[in-house]
């Protein structure tokens, strides 16, 4: 059987030897062998089924031949197979043999189709014109070669239906190709040869090699190498399509951004591209070479980012570019709800079917910001923040600003250098005006002021600060005032910060202390120590408003309060002096009765200011008596001078018979008494001072005492006159040793209240 086998293929053999004489002799031996017929269906006698079997077999064996020395000279390996040894110089001398990889889609549609009623020069022509469509020779080597005849009555084999369903089968296996990939994009061979000639050529190049490693588990070591060669020379043209390609990062995708990883010069190239897609929330509208302006998703950026840090082991290139990456990424965490579209939570599902990604996006975010500071060379920080829960913190609303704050403190507790690119990256992001991510942001700034130098953002920075600090959210006025605080200090940054005293006095009308307390901390930072003087309107405007914070529960607000209206009695200008006595006189007696404070710091404070009043007003009997601590003096001082205002004080007195701390209570009883005796004839003032005080709140057993003696005094004060002789000399006397009773009383409450003399 071999042997006549042989003897079919020898006049194959004689065509290499002698191309002239060969297809005589071919055609005279085969129609010996096998004579043409005009009805492949008449009768046949049986040596001429033989015939017709072997020729059949033997056209198999050439095309099985043939298809194996085709395979021997390809580029790409292929597996070890039994194959004849054939000479290096047939080899060259055959024409049928290339090195070009070929589209098997388009050239499966016109295979030559080999019949058994054909004559043999069509075969000849069919294997040796080496223009004709080449064909997948493996799935024609398949054919089973048989040594049994065939039936002669069954249909010759269909090669071209074969040839088809072999090259569908075997992309993956040669070409890498899907046969997708032919109604839009070149052919491979053009770019592997011929490499991307212009820009216009790389979003379809890109393209096609996504389909092809979708279509293969194994890439091409070439083709990911020419790739990586296209990317370096257009990377945004690479980024924006294969984002646009594959915006959950599929498996082929997720091949390509490792490929770009492996390179950390390409990885510097691409890594400003994925940036700008990221910081264009939810997505980016960006036309690539092609004309294409598909938008791209700002969260398919941050899931190739999460790919490239899965495999980059080089953080050089992410130094340069990592305060943004971490700056986005703390900015799609803070992302609310109603900022978020359908389209980016239909992507997010899209990619947990893919991976076991976290349910939610930003909890996401949080993981790529980890890696991305492990990269850096900041584990502790991770840890700790890991340890004081500032992770889960990040995630809620509510909480958010606090653990941005904490990790400010961290990475400066850890020295890295990445807080102050971060916090100038800040600075940069805050001038957009982006209302969500303004208090993160702010918290940021604020734990790593003292260590910016805020010359070249100062007046910007000022201005965004006036504007938060209108805020209709407490948490954003209070980072926004703990950040004047600081600057406050600043002396190159005190003079902006005073420019923003109109709307720091507007806080202080605010009902939250620590606000309050803040405001006036700046205020107290920006007149202390500096040769500043405050202009009549806003002297005006401050003693106006400080007053009422005298006796604010803060005890902190009360002390910088008085405090600070001391230093606008001294730093006003002239001109506003006179303006300023009315203000400076109705502070007079609330500063006495927290002069009796029980807070030492209050007390103290409340003598200074009232001194520096008096000086003010040029009352040297005041001043004496502040000078030598007589307290049980200053009423009656103070009342003998200015008899046309005793109703004015004596209602500014009466609040404050309900005061908390009962040494102020009893310093404005006895002050009543002593006032009490100038309201001689007014009885319908004087019976509303005596309602008021016997509805006090049940007190201590001194102050009821000292309760009733008031009343008495001015109830004495409120009889009419019998007449002009005894019976007023009476009362004058009755006055006078009530006077010297509330007067040693009040020398008692002083030394009670003294904290040199204790009880």
């Amino acid at each position: 059987m071999a042997g006549r086998h042989l003897s079919l293929l020898r006049p194959f053999q004689m065509k290499k030897k002698g191309p002239g004489a060969a297809p005589s002799q071919h055609l005279e031996k085969m129609e010996q062998l096998h004579p043409l017929q005009e009805d492949p269906g008449r009768d046949r006698t049986q040596d001429q089924d033989r015939a017709r079997g072997r020729f059949r077999r033997a056209a198999q064996a050439f095309l099985k031949f043939l298809g194996i020395r085709r395979k021997r000279t390809t580029t790409r390996p292929t597996e070890d197979m039994a194959q004849p040894d054939h000479s290096p110089t047939e080899l060259e001398t055959d024409p049928d043999v290339t090195t070009t990889l070929t589209d098997g889609t388009g050239n499966c549609d016109t295979p030559p189709t080999v019949h058994a009623t054909k004559s043999d020069p069509a075969l000849t022509d069919a294997t040796t014109d080496a223009e004709s469509p080449s064909i997948d020779r493996t799935a024609i080597s398949d054919i089973p070669l048989s040594d049994e005849p065939t039936n002669s009555g069954a249909a010759p084999p269909d090669l071209t239906a074969e040839a088809d369903t072999a090259m569908t089968e075997g992309t993956a296996d040669t070409d890498l190709v899907p046969r997708e990939s032919a109604n839009y994009a070149p052919t491979p061979d053009i770019f592997e040869e011929n490499g991307v000639s212009s820009p216009e050529q790389v979003p379809a190049f890109v393209r096609n090699v996504h389909q092809r490693l979708t279509a293969s588990a194994t890439p091409e070591e070439k083709l990911l190498t020419e790739f990586l060669r296209v990317t370096e020379a257009h990377p945004a043209d690479v980024v924006f399509t294969l984002l646009r390609c594959a915006p959950s990062c599929d498996r082929a995708a997720a091949t390509l951004w490792k490929t770009i990883a492996s390179s950390g010069r390409t990885v510097e190239k691409v890594l400003p591209e994925l940036l700008r897609v990221m910081q264009n929330w939810p997505q980016l509208s960006m036309s690539t070479s092609d004309g294409d302006k598909t938008d791209v998703f700002a969260l398919a950026a941050t899931r190739v980012i999460w790919e490239i840090l899965q495999v980059l082991r080089c953080p050089e290139p992410l130094k340069k570019y990592s305060p943004r990456l971490l700056v986005d990424l703390l900015f799609q965490i803070s992302i609310s709800p109603e900022q978020t579209p359908e389209e980016v939570d239909t992507l997010w599902k899209e990619c947990q079917k893919q991976y076991d990604l976290p349910t939610d996006s930003k909890r996401f975010a949080v993981l790529t910001m980890k890696a991305l500071l492990c990269h850096l060379e900041c584990e502790d920080v991770v840890l700790s923040m890991e340890r004081k829960r500032g992770w889960d913190t990040l995630l809620r609303a509510d909480s958010r600003h606090y653990a941005v704050g904490l990790l400010a403190r961290e990475l400066c507790r850890a020295s890295s250098p990445l807080y102050y690119r971060v916090a100038c990256c800040l600075l940069g992001l805050l001038t957009r005006e982006k209302t969500c991510w303004e208090l993160p942001a702010m918290a940021f700034v604020v734990e790593v002021l003292e260590c910016l130098d805020m010359t070249e953002w100062s007046d910007s920075f000022l201005e965004i600060l006036s504007r938060c600090l209108r805020s209709e959210h407490t948490e954003m006025r209070r980072v926004v005032l703990r950040i004047l605080v600081v600057l406050s200090k600043d002396p190159v940054m005190a003079d902006g910060v005073w420019s923003l005293t109109r709307s720091l006095m507007d806080v202080l009308w605010d009902t939250d202390g620590e606000l309050v307390w803040a405001a006036l901390s700046v205020f107290i930072n920006e007149v202390e120590d500096r040769d500043i003087r405050i202009s009549t309107p806003t002297a005006l405007r401050l003693a106006e408003v400080l007053q009422p914070l005298f006796g604010h529960d803060n005890i902190h607000v009360q002390v910088l309060s008085i405090y600070l209206f001391r230093k606008v009695m001294e730093l006003g200008v002239e001109e506003s002096k006179q303006p300023m006595k009315t203000h400076v006189i109705f502070s007079l007696l609330p500063l006495f009765f927290y002069w009796h404070n029980e807070n030492q710091d209050v007390a103290e404070a409340s003598r200074e200011a009232l001194l520096r009043a008096a000086r003010l007003l040029k009352r040297r009997d005041l001043v004496k008596l502040l000078k030598t601590e007589q307290p049980w003096k200053f009423s009656e001082c103070l009342l003998e001078k200015d008899k046309r205002r005793v109703v004015d004080y004596l209602c500014q007195a009466l609040p404050y018979l309900e005061s908390p701390q009962e040494s102020v209570r009893e310093a404005a009883l006895r002050f009543i008494g002593v006032a009490g005796r100038y309201l001689k004839g007014q009885r319908v003032e004087l019976q509303d001072i005596i309602d008021v005080i016997e509805g006090m709140t049940p007190d201590s057993t001194a102050v009821k005492s000292l309760a009733l003696q008031t009343q008495e005094i001015l109830r004495v004060v409120q009889r009419p006159q019998s007449s002009p002789g005894s019976s007023g000399l009476k009362i004058s006397s009755t006055m006078c040793r009530i006077g010297r009773f509330l007067c040693g009383a009040a020398a008692g409450g002083q030394r009670r209240t003294d904290p040199g003399n204790p009880v």
